[in-house]
Formats: structure tokens, C-alpha cells, sequence
């Protein structure tokens, strides 16, 4: 629990940018795509007070990072989206689904290329706005590859509703009440079940930080820091 205010304030700031680009992202691009649900609750906004959800944009990752989890997360508040609104409702979601992974793809890449900006800042700040970025791209990673999990409601299990053939896409869809559930059994109940009975049983985890390592890696190729 040893964690100081500087590393606090390296974190909230990318978490905060990272959650509500990724959330306004959704709301827009619906907007654009007919549904103008989140567009009337003033969701196509870059305020995080409009985004933040107490639990899963404050308590959830701070009580990761203070507790040292291999793997840091969060979410907001979920964006309301009338898919029946939508012009073309199975690919609109798709679309919509997309967006917030991809805003998140795109602040990874931002934050890589802020990088080479660094020799310009000034010495005594150059750390603290290192270590900013550097966690800004870490978190967008996170963020990107998690949300692609095929579980709904995450961005990934939508998208493979609105991809998949209609008898495989609706048991998937009937799932999407119960998909916090399934996370909590995969990432936290599985391994620890597994650590009694003297197996390592946290597969999704390290697949999840594997993919992460990769997007990063590539990240940091595409933009010159490899």
C-alpha cells in the first residue's frame, strides 16, 4: 500500500483522458450513426464528470494500483445507445462498439509520439511528464485489449454480435446481463479457485497482458520509440 501522491498524480490524469475519450467516442460516433440517446444526456463530451462512474473510474483501479495488481483497469459509465435508432442497427453497432478501443489505439499513439517531445520540457517537470505519458500509453493499451474481450457488454462481445451469424450472435447477446459475472469468475474467482488446488489457472490474464505487451511493442514501433 506504500503509494505516494506522485504516483497518484501520474495515473489519474491518463486513467481520466483514457476513460472519457473512450466513452465520448461512443456517444459520437452513435450520434453520427442516427442514435442521438447519448447525444441528448450530453454524452458527446470531453468532461469526465459526465463519464465517471464512482466505483469503476475511481475505487476499482486505485485499489488495483494500491494493492500492486499485474493488471490495471477501469471503466465508466456505460454509454446508453438505442441500437433500433441506428441506420443500419447489427453493422452500426459494430461501429459504435469500435470506437472506444480504437480512440484508445489512437491516445496510446499520441502519447508515443508526445515522447520524443520530451527534450523540450523543462528539467524539473521532464519525469513527472514522462512518467504521465508513459502510463497514458500503458493504461490505453489496457484499456483497448480488455474492452476487445468477446464478452458482452464489452466492446468485443458486441462486435461479435453484430458480426456473427444470427444463431451464434443471439446466445452470445442473451449473455450480456450476466458478462460482469463472467469476468469476476475468469479474472478473480478461476485463479484463485486454481491457487488452492495448486494450479495456475490465470489464462485470461496472461493472455491479456501478452496482447497488451504486443499492441504496445507496436505502438512504440510505429511511432519511432522502438
Amino acid at each position: 500500500m506504500n503509494v505516494s501522491f506522485y504516483d497518484f498524480s501520474v495515473w489519474i490524469f491518463p486513467i481520466l483522458i483514457a476513460i472519457t475519450f473512450h466513452e465520448a467516442a461512443h456517444a459520437f460516433v452513435a450520434h453520427r450513426l442516427g442514435d442521438n440517446t447519448a447525444w441528448q444526456l450530453g454524452r458527446v463530451s470531453f468532461n469526465p464528470i459526465k463519464h465517471i462512474d464512482p466505483f469503476g473510474t475511481v475505487i476499482l483501479p486505485a485499489m488495483l494500483l494500491f494493492t500492486h495488481s499485474p493488471f490495471l483497469f477501469g471503466y465508466a459509465k456505460p454509454v446508453p445507445v438505442n441500437y433500433r435508432n441506428l441506420n443500419h442497427p447489427r453493422l452500426d453497432m459494430v461501429w459504435v462498439a469500435l470506437a472506444g478501443p480504437v480512440t484508445n489505439i489512437l491516445l496510446a499513439l499520441a502519447a508515443a509520439l508526445a515522447l520524443h517531445a520530451l527534450p523540450f520540457a523543462p528539467a524539473g517537470s521532464a519525469k513527472w511528464i514522462f512518467d504521465n505519458l508513459k502510463n497514458a500509453l500503458v493504461f490505453n493499451a489496457i484499456l483497448a485489449v480488455f474492452n476487445m474481450m468477446p464478452i458482452p457488454p464489452l466492446d468485443g462481445g458486441r462486435v461479435a454480435v453484430g458480426l456473427l451469424p444470427r444463431p451464434l450472435a443471439m446466445p452470445l447477446a442473451r449473455l450480456e446481463p450476466f458478462g460482469l459475472l463472467i469476468l469476476i469468475g475468469l479474472l478473480i474467482l478461476l485463479p484463485l479457485a486454481g491457487s488452492q488446488l495448486g494450479l495456475n489457472l490465470d489464462v485470461i490474464s496472461v493472455i491479456l497482458r501478452t496482447l497488451t505487451g504486443y499492441v504496445i511493442q507496436a505502438v512504440l514501433f510505429l511511432t519511432g520509440n522502438a
